[in-house]
Protein backbone atom coordinates (compact mmCIF):
# COMPACT_ATOMS: atom_id res chain seq x y z
CA UNK A 1 0.00 0.00 0.00
CA UNK A 2 1.10 3.46 -1.06
CA UNK A 3 2.52 5.82 1.93
CA UNK A 4 0.33 8.86 2.72
CA UNK A 5 2.23 12.48 2.22
CA UNK A 6 2.56 12.85 6.15
CA UNK A 7 4.06 9.65 6.22
CA UNK A 8 7.30 9.61 3.71
CA UNK A 9 10.27 10.76 4.97
CA UNK A 10 11.91 14.39 3.35
CA UNK A 11 13.98 12.62 1.27
CA UNK A 12 11.14 10.14 0.17
CA UNK A 13 8.83 13.45 -0.61
CA UNK A 14 12.11 14.98 -2.48
CA UNK A 15 12.18 11.94 -4.85
CA UNK A 16 8.68 12.27 -5.58
CA UNK A 17 8.31 15.84 -6.31
CA UNK A 18 11.39 15.01 -9.02
CA UNK A 19 9.56 12.22 -10.16
CA UNK A 20 6.58 14.00 -10.77
CA UNK A 21 8.53 16.80 -12.46
CA UNK A 22 10.39 14.90 -14.82
CA UNK A 23 7.44 12.89 -16.03
CA UNK A 24 4.13 14.89 -15.77
CA UNK A 25 0.97 13.36 -15.58
CA UNK A 26 -1.50 14.60 -18.13
CA UNK A 27 1.22 16.76 -20.46
CA UNK A 28 0.74 16.74 -23.97
CA UNK A 29 3.91 17.01 -26.12
CA UNK A 30 3.99 18.45 -29.79
CA UNK A 31 5.98 15.23 -30.39
CA UNK A 32 7.52 12.04 -28.90
CA UNK A 33 10.89 13.69 -29.53
CA UNK A 34 9.78 16.67 -27.35
CA UNK A 35 8.29 14.29 -24.77
CA UNK A 36 11.74 12.47 -24.98
CA UNK A 37 13.72 15.93 -24.36
CA UNK A 38 11.43 17.19 -21.88
CA UNK A 39 12.29 14.08 -19.32
CA UNK A 40 16.14 14.19 -20.78
CA UNK A 41 16.13 18.31 -19.81
CA UNK A 42 14.17 17.80 -16.43
CA UNK A 43 16.70 14.64 -15.22
CA UNK A 44 19.62 16.50 -16.41
CA UNK A 45 18.83 18.99 -13.80
CA UNK A 46 17.43 16.85 -11.18
CA UNK A 47 20.69 14.79 -10.90
CA UNK A 48 22.72 17.77 -10.79
CA UNK A 49 20.70 19.18 -8.11
CA UNK A 50 21.28 16.23 -6.28
CA UNK A 51 24.60 15.49 -6.66
CA UNK A 52 24.84 13.18 -9.45
CA UNK A 53 26.43 13.21 -12.84
CA UNK A 54 24.50 14.05 -15.59
CA UNK A 55 25.00 12.85 -19.34
CA UNK A 56 26.00 17.08 -19.11
CA UNK A 57 26.24 20.16 -17.30
CA UNK A 58 22.91 21.74 -17.04
CA UNK A 59 22.57 25.27 -18.07
CA UNK A 60 20.11 28.29 -17.16
CA UNK A 61 20.70 30.90 -19.44
CA UNK A 62 20.54 34.10 -17.78
CA UNK A 63 16.94 35.88 -19.59
CA UNK A 64 15.44 37.09 -17.34
CA UNK A 65 13.57 40.49 -19.18
CA UNK A 66 16.00 39.88 -22.26
CA UNK A 67 13.75 38.38 -24.74
CA UNK A 68 11.88 41.25 -24.68
CA UNK A 69 15.15 43.27 -26.17
CA UNK A 70 15.73 40.79 -28.34
CA UNK A 71 12.24 40.97 -29.67
CA UNK A 72 13.25 44.98 -30.24
CA UNK A 73 11.11 45.99 -27.39
CA UNK A 74 11.35 47.65 -24.30
CA UNK A 75 9.94 46.53 -20.45
CA UNK A 76 7.20 49.00 -20.70
CA UNK A 77 6.01 47.43 -23.54
CA UNK A 78 5.37 44.03 -22.53
CA UNK A 79 4.40 45.28 -18.91
CA UNK A 80 1.20 46.53 -20.96
CA UNK A 81 1.11 44.95 -23.77
CA UNK A 82 0.59 41.32 -23.55
CA UNK A 83 0.56 40.42 -26.86
CA UNK A 84 3.57 41.83 -27.18
CA UNK A 85 4.64 40.14 -24.17
CA UNK A 86 3.48 36.38 -25.91
CA UNK A 87 5.31 37.47 -29.05
CA UNK A 88 8.54 38.21 -27.85
CA UNK A 89 8.99 34.67 -25.03
CA UNK A 90 7.78 32.64 -27.95
CA UNK A 91 10.47 34.83 -30.57
CA UNK A 92 13.15 33.81 -27.31
CA UNK A 93 11.41 29.94 -27.15
CA UNK A 94 11.55 29.45 -30.91
CA UNK A 95 15.57 30.96 -31.90
CA UNK A 96 17.54 29.87 -28.74
CA UNK A 97 18.67 26.32 -27.71
CA UNK A 98 18.15 25.96 -23.84
CA UNK A 99 18.06 23.54 -20.98
CA UNK A 100 14.92 25.32 -19.02
CA UNK A 101 12.74 28.62 -20.05
CA UNK A 102 12.03 31.17 -17.89
CA UNK A 103 8.93 32.86 -18.43
CA UNK A 104 7.48 35.93 -18.48
CA UNK A 105 5.88 35.65 -14.53
CA UNK A 106 8.05 38.10 -12.96
CA UNK A 107 6.95 40.67 -15.82
CA UNK A 108 4.53 42.25 -13.69
CA UNK A 109 1.23 43.56 -15.39
CA UNK A 110 1.53 47.59 -15.36
CA UNK A 111 -2.22 48.43 -15.87
CA UNK A 112 -2.60 46.32 -12.50
CA UNK A 113 0.04 47.80 -10.38
CA UNK A 114 -1.19 51.40 -12.17
CA UNK A 115 -4.86 50.60 -11.05
CA UNK A 116 -4.23 49.64 -7.42
CA UNK A 117 -1.55 52.92 -6.96
CA UNK A 118 1.08 50.56 -5.70
CA UNK A 119 3.90 52.09 -4.25
CA UNK A 120 6.73 49.89 -3.27
CA UNK A 121 8.39 49.58 -6.69
CA UNK A 122 9.03 51.88 -9.85
CA UNK A 123 8.42 50.76 -13.29
CA UNK A 124 9.01 51.94 -16.73
CA UNK A 125 6.58 54.83 -16.78
CA UNK A 126 5.55 54.89 -13.76
CA UNK A 127 8.32 56.53 -11.74
CA UNK A 128 10.96 55.50 -14.34
CA UNK A 129 11.22 56.58 -18.22
CA UNK A 130 10.25 54.33 -20.53
CA UNK A 131 13.06 53.03 -21.62
CA UNK A 132 14.49 52.21 -18.64
CA UNK A 133 15.22 48.35 -18.67
CA UNK A 134 14.30 47.30 -15.61
CA UNK A 135 11.95 48.11 -12.46
CA UNK A 136 13.45 49.29 -9.18
CA UNK A 137 12.63 48.94 -5.51
CA UNK A 138 11.72 51.89 -3.30
CA UNK A 139 13.23 52.29 -0.10
CA UNK A 140 11.31 53.46 2.55
CA UNK A 141 9.99 52.29 6.32
CA UNK A 142 6.71 50.95 5.38
CA UNK A 143 6.69 49.70 8.74
CA UNK A 144 7.80 52.00 11.56
CA UNK A 145 10.18 51.37 14.48
CA UNK A 146 7.61 50.95 17.63
CA UNK A 147 5.35 48.74 15.11
CA UNK A 148 6.97 45.52 16.10
CA UNK A 149 4.88 44.07 18.59
CA UNK A 150 1.53 44.99 16.12
CA UNK A 151 3.29 42.89 13.46
CA UNK A 152 4.44 39.87 16.19
CA UNK A 153 1.14 39.70 17.86
CA UNK A 154 -1.21 39.53 14.13
CA UNK A 155 0.75 39.77 11.17
CA UNK A 156 -2.45 39.32 9.22
CA UNK A 157 -4.09 42.71 10.72
CA UNK A 158 -0.93 44.41 10.34
CA UNK A 159 -0.88 43.78 7.05
CA UNK A 160 -4.39 44.54 5.98
CA UNK A 161 -4.69 47.98 8.35
CA UNK A 162 -1.24 49.41 8.47
CA UNK A 163 1.49 47.89 5.73
CA UNK A 164 -1.46 47.41 2.71
CA UNK A 165 -2.69 51.12 2.69
CA UNK A 166 0.50 52.47 2.98
CA UNK A 167 2.17 50.65 -0.16
CA UNK A 168 -1.18 49.94 -2.05
CA UNK A 169 -3.33 53.34 -2.42
CA UNK A 170 -6.53 51.26 -3.00
CA UNK A 171 -6.17 50.06 0.16
CA UNK A 172 -6.18 52.77 2.16
CA UNK A 173 -9.98 52.85 3.14
CA UNK A 174 -9.45 49.68 4.93
CA UNK A 175 -7.21 51.65 7.87
CA UNK A 176 -10.11 52.86 9.11
CA UNK A 177 -11.76 49.15 9.43
CA UNK A 178 -11.78 47.38 12.96
CA UNK A 179 -10.01 44.63 13.47
CA UNK A 180 -11.65 41.40 11.94
CA UNK A 181 -11.45 40.04 15.00
CA UNK A 182 -13.89 41.98 16.60
CA UNK A 183 -16.55 40.16 14.32
CA UNK A 184 -18.36 38.14 17.07
CA UNK A 185 -21.80 38.60 17.90
CA UNK A 186 -25.03 40.25 16.56
CA UNK A 187 -23.50 43.66 16.60
CA UNK A 188 -19.94 42.60 14.89
CA UNK A 189 -21.02 42.63 11.70
CA UNK A 190 -22.27 46.40 11.75
CA UNK A 191 -19.03 47.88 12.68
CA UNK A 192 -17.20 45.17 10.47
CA UNK A 193 -19.22 46.18 7.63
CA UNK A 194 -19.95 50.03 7.70
CA UNK A 195 -16.79 50.98 6.09
CA UNK A 196 -17.65 49.02 2.29
CA UNK A 197 -20.31 51.38 2.58
CA UNK A 198 -18.70 54.50 2.09
CA UNK A 199 -17.80 55.62 -1.45
CA UNK A 200 -13.79 55.58 -0.83
CA UNK A 201 -14.29 51.95 0.43
CA UNK A 202 -16.15 51.67 -2.60
CA UNK A 203 -14.10 53.11 -5.10
CA UNK A 204 -10.97 51.01 -3.76
CA UNK A 205 -12.67 47.86 -4.06
CA UNK A 206 -13.93 49.32 -7.80
CA UNK A 207 -10.24 49.42 -8.37
CA UNK A 208 -9.22 45.96 -6.65
CA UNK A 209 -11.86 44.41 -8.85
CA UNK A 210 -10.46 46.17 -11.97
CA UNK A 211 -6.74 44.68 -11.26
CA UNK A 212 -8.07 41.23 -10.38
CA UNK A 213 -9.17 41.47 -13.93
CA UNK A 214 -6.55 42.90 -15.50
CA UNK A 215 -4.43 39.86 -13.84
CA UNK A 216 -6.41 37.40 -15.09
CA UNK A 217 -5.63 38.81 -18.54
CA UNK A 218 -2.10 38.55 -17.92
CA UNK A 219 -2.13 35.27 -16.42
CA UNK A 220 -3.83 33.94 -19.20
CA UNK A 221 -1.08 34.74 -21.66
CA UNK A 222 1.88 33.65 -19.23
CA UNK A 223 0.22 30.80 -18.72
CA UNK A 224 -0.14 29.91 -22.74
CA UNK A 225 3.64 30.89 -23.19
CA UNK A 226 4.21 28.08 -20.22
CA UNK A 227 2.22 25.68 -21.81
CA UNK A 228 3.68 26.01 -25.02
CA UNK A 229 7.35 25.97 -23.90
CA UNK A 230 6.28 22.83 -21.49
CA UNK A 231 4.73 20.89 -24.41
CA UNK A 232 7.68 22.04 -26.60
CA UNK A 233 9.99 19.69 -24.19
CA UNK A 234 11.48 22.55 -21.90
CA UNK A 235 10.93 21.75 -18.00
CA UNK A 236 10.59 25.26 -15.90
CA UNK A 237 12.52 25.20 -12.68
CA UNK A 238 11.11 28.07 -10.52
CA UNK A 239 8.20 26.73 -9.11
CA UNK A 240 7.65 30.11 -6.14
CA UNK A 241 9.61 32.32 -4.70
CA UNK A 242 10.51 33.00 -1.12
CA UNK A 243 12.82 35.33 1.21
CA UNK A 244 15.00 34.60 4.72
CA UNK A 245 13.15 36.35 6.93
CA UNK A 246 15.64 39.33 7.71
CA UNK A 247 15.18 40.02 4.04
CA UNK A 248 10.80 40.29 4.49
CA UNK A 249 11.76 42.39 7.23
CA UNK A 250 14.61 44.67 5.89
CA UNK A 251 13.39 44.54 2.09
CA UNK A 252 9.82 44.81 2.88
CA UNK A 253 8.82 46.36 5.73
CA UNK A 254 11.71 48.56 7.60
CA UNK A 255 14.06 49.61 4.69
CA UNK A 256 17.51 48.83 4.72
CA UNK A 257 18.52 51.73 7.04
CA UNK A 258 15.60 51.18 9.38
CA UNK A 259 16.58 47.20 9.65
CA UNK A 260 20.18 48.20 9.99
CA UNK A 261 19.46 50.53 13.36
CA UNK A 262 17.08 47.80 14.19
CA UNK A 263 20.61 45.53 14.73
CA UNK A 264 21.68 48.05 17.16
CA UNK A 265 18.92 49.31 18.73
CA UNK A 266 15.94 46.75 18.86
CA UNK A 267 17.70 43.50 18.56
CA UNK A 268 15.54 41.52 20.79
CA UNK A 269 12.01 42.94 18.90
CA UNK A 270 13.84 41.96 15.28
CA UNK A 271 14.48 38.48 16.52
CA UNK A 272 11.24 37.79 17.70
CA UNK A 273 9.60 39.40 14.40
CA UNK A 274 11.80 37.39 12.34
CA UNK A 275 10.86 33.97 14.22
CA UNK A 276 7.16 35.20 13.87
CA UNK A 277 7.58 35.30 9.81
CA UNK A 278 9.39 31.90 9.69
CA UNK A 279 6.45 29.77 9.69
CA UNK A 280 4.39 32.20 7.39
CA UNK A 281 7.41 32.46 4.74
CA UNK A 282 7.60 28.12 5.24
CA UNK A 283 3.74 27.72 4.30
CA UNK A 284 3.09 30.58 1.47
CA UNK A 285 6.31 28.84 0.17
CA UNK A 286 5.04 25.33 0.34
CA UNK A 287 1.79 26.41 -0.90
CA UNK A 288 3.34 28.52 -4.08
CA UNK A 289 5.33 24.95 -4.57
CA UNK A 290 2.58 22.42 -4.85
CA UNK A 291 0.38 24.76 -6.94
CA UNK A 292 3.32 24.58 -9.67
CA UNK A 293 4.37 21.33 -9.73
CA UNK A 294 7.76 21.88 -9.56
CA UNK A 295 10.08 20.54 -6.93
CA UNK A 296 12.46 24.04 -6.71
CA UNK A 297 11.50 27.08 -5.59
CA UNK A 298 13.97 30.64 -5.37
CA UNK A 299 15.32 32.35 -2.83
CA UNK A 300 16.79 35.66 -3.53
CA UNK A 301 19.00 36.79 -0.58
CA UNK A 302 19.40 40.37 -0.83
CA UNK A 303 21.01 41.76 2.52
CA UNK A 304 23.11 38.56 3.64
CA UNK A 305 26.13 39.83 1.58
CA UNK A 306 30.12 40.07 2.64
CA UNK A 307 29.52 43.47 2.03
CA UNK A 308 26.44 43.83 3.86
CA UNK A 309 27.02 42.78 7.23
CA UNK A 310 29.49 41.11 9.74
CA UNK A 311 30.24 37.48 9.85
CA UNK A 312 29.30 37.68 13.62
CA UNK A 313 25.96 39.89 12.17
CA UNK A 314 25.28 37.33 9.94
CA UNK A 315 25.15 34.19 12.12
CA UNK A 316 23.30 36.49 15.04
CA UNK A 317 20.63 38.05 12.56
CA UNK A 318 20.85 36.59 9.46
CA UNK A 319 21.36 32.81 9.11
CA UNK A 320 19.06 31.00 11.99
CA UNK A 321 15.75 32.11 10.72
CA UNK A 322 16.91 31.72 7.18
CA UNK A 323 18.04 28.33 7.95
CA UNK A 324 14.91 27.28 9.67
CA UNK A 325 13.32 28.50 6.41
CA UNK A 326 15.46 26.03 4.52
CA UNK A 327 14.84 23.30 6.58
CA UNK A 328 10.88 23.61 6.48
CA UNK A 329 11.27 23.62 2.99
CA UNK A 330 13.33 20.34 2.49
CA UNK A 331 11.32 18.69 5.30
CA UNK A 332 8.67 18.84 2.57
CA UNK A 333 10.69 17.61 -0.23
CA UNK A 334 11.37 21.28 -1.32
CA UNK A 335 14.37 21.65 -3.09
CA UNK A 336 15.43 25.30 -2.35
CA UNK A 337 17.72 26.92 -4.33
CA UNK A 338 19.56 30.08 -2.71
CA UNK A 339 20.62 32.99 -4.98
CA UNK A 340 23.48 34.32 -3.13
CA UNK A 341 23.38 37.94 -4.13
CA UNK A 342 26.73 39.76 -4.21
CA UNK A 343 29.78 37.88 -2.40
CA UNK A 344 29.10 34.61 -0.11
CA UNK A 345 32.96 34.02 0.18
CA UNK A 346 32.89 35.02 4.48
CA UNK A 347 29.74 32.85 4.63
CA UNK A 348 30.65 29.09 3.39
CA UNK A 349 31.75 27.74 6.35
CA UNK A 350 28.25 28.82 7.91
CA UNK A 351 25.93 27.79 4.72
CA UNK A 352 27.40 24.32 4.72
CA UNK A 353 25.42 23.31 7.59
CA UNK A 354 22.66 21.78 5.67
CA UNK A 355 21.58 18.13 4.86
CA UNK A 356 23.48 16.38 1.92
CA UNK A 357 21.86 17.17 -1.75
CA UNK A 358 18.82 19.09 -0.14
CA UNK A 359 19.63 22.72 -1.53
CA UNK A 360 21.03 24.04 -4.33
CA UNK A 361 23.51 27.63 -4.06
CA UNK A 362 23.02 30.05 -6.85
CA UNK A 363 26.35 32.33 -6.81
CA UNK A 364 26.57 35.46 -7.95
CA UNK A 365 30.07 37.28 -7.37
CA UNK A 366 31.32 34.37 -4.91
CA UNK A 367 35.16 32.66 -5.68
CA UNK A 368 33.58 29.25 -7.58
CA UNK A 369 36.74 27.22 -6.84
CA UNK A 370 36.32 28.15 -3.04
CA UNK A 371 32.79 27.23 -3.28
CA UNK A 372 33.05 24.02 -5.11
CA UNK A 373 36.13 22.69 -2.38
CA UNK A 374 33.68 23.83 0.59
CA UNK A 375 30.10 22.69 -0.59
CA UNK A 376 31.08 20.46 -3.15
CA UNK A 377 29.99 17.15 -1.18
CA UNK A 378 26.60 18.72 0.19
CA UNK A 379 25.10 21.30 -2.27
CA UNK A 380 24.81 21.29 -6.10
CA UNK A 381 26.35 24.96 -7.02
CA UNK A 382 25.27 27.58 -9.83
CA UNK A 383 26.65 30.64 -11.28
CA UNK A 384 28.75 32.69 -12.06
CA UNK A 385 29.07 34.13 -15.12
CA UNK A 386 29.48 38.52 -14.78
CA UNK A 387 26.76 40.14 -16.26
CA UNK A 388 29.36 42.49 -17.56
CA UNK A 389 31.06 39.79 -19.39
CA UNK A 390 27.77 38.52 -20.69
CA UNK A 391 27.09 42.50 -22.10
CA UNK A 392 30.67 43.44 -23.05
CA UNK A 393 33.06 40.36 -23.67
CA UNK A 394 33.46 38.87 -27.29
CA UNK A 395 31.68 35.43 -28.01
CA UNK A 396 35.53 33.82 -27.08
CA UNK A 397 36.14 35.63 -23.83
CA UNK A 398 32.22 34.16 -22.91
CA UNK A 399 33.07 30.38 -24.15
CA UNK A 400 36.25 30.56 -21.94
CA UNK A 401 34.77 31.80 -19.00
CA UNK A 402 32.91 28.98 -18.91
CA UNK A 403 35.56 26.25 -19.98
CA UNK A 404 36.82 27.38 -16.94
CA UNK A 405 34.61 27.13 -14.33
CA UNK A 406 32.83 24.38 -16.16
CA UNK A 407 36.26 22.49 -15.16
CA UNK A 408 36.44 24.18 -11.03
CA UNK A 409 32.69 23.34 -10.31
CA UNK A 410 31.39 20.30 -12.66
CA UNK A 411 33.93 17.60 -10.90
CA UNK A 412 32.15 14.52 -9.59
CA UNK A 413 28.21 16.51 -11.00
CA UNK A 414 26.47 18.90 -8.95
CA UNK A 415 27.03 22.03 -10.70
CA UNK A 416 24.39 24.19 -13.22
CA UNK A 417 26.07 26.85 -15.86
CA UNK A 418 24.40 30.03 -15.20
CA UNK A 419 24.92 33.49 -14.83
CA UNK A 420 25.76 35.17 -12.13
CA UNK A 421 22.62 37.74 -12.26
CA UNK A 422 19.97 37.70 -15.47
CA UNK A 423 20.40 40.23 -18.04
CA UNK A 424 17.56 42.73 -19.26
CA UNK A 425 19.91 43.81 -22.74
CA UNK A 426 22.64 41.70 -23.66
CA UNK A 427 24.37 39.91 -26.87
CA UNK A 428 22.58 37.16 -28.25
CA UNK A 429 25.77 35.38 -29.39
CA UNK A 430 26.93 35.60 -26.40
CA UNK A 431 23.86 34.03 -24.99
CA UNK A 432 24.56 31.26 -27.68
CA UNK A 433 28.39 30.96 -26.70
CA UNK A 434 27.19 30.23 -23.13
CA UNK A 435 25.06 26.99 -24.22
CA UNK A 436 27.86 26.48 -26.74
CA UNK A 437 29.97 26.39 -24.04
CA UNK A 438 28.69 23.36 -22.29
CA UNK A 439 27.99 21.40 -25.26
CA UNK A 440 31.59 21.22 -25.75
CA UNK A 441 32.99 21.44 -22.26
CA UNK A 442 30.01 19.62 -20.08
CA UNK A 443 29.86 16.33 -21.21
CA UNK A 444 30.87 13.66 -18.66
Amino acid sequence: MAKEWAELTPDERRAERFARWTAPQGMSFISPEAEREYKARATRFMKAFTLQKPDRVPVILPASNYPAYYAGLNLKTVMYDYGELKRAWMKFLNEFEMDTFMPPALVPPGRALDLVGYKLYKWPGHGLTDSFASYQAVEGEWMMADEYDALIQDPSDFWLRTYLPRVFDSFVPFRDMPALTTLKEIDGPISALLPFGTPPMQAALKSLMDAGTEILNWMGVVGEVIGVSMAMGYPGFMGGLAKAPFDSLGDTLRGTQGIMKDIFQRPAKLQEAMERLVPLSIRSAVDAVNASGMPTLIMPLHKGADAFMSDKQYRTFYWPTFKQVIMGLVEEGIVPILFAEGAYNKRLDVIKELPKGAVCWYFDQTDMAEAKRVLGDTACILGNVPTSLMMTGTTQEVKEYCRKLIEVCSKDGGYVLAGGANLDEGNADNMRAMWEAAQEYGVY
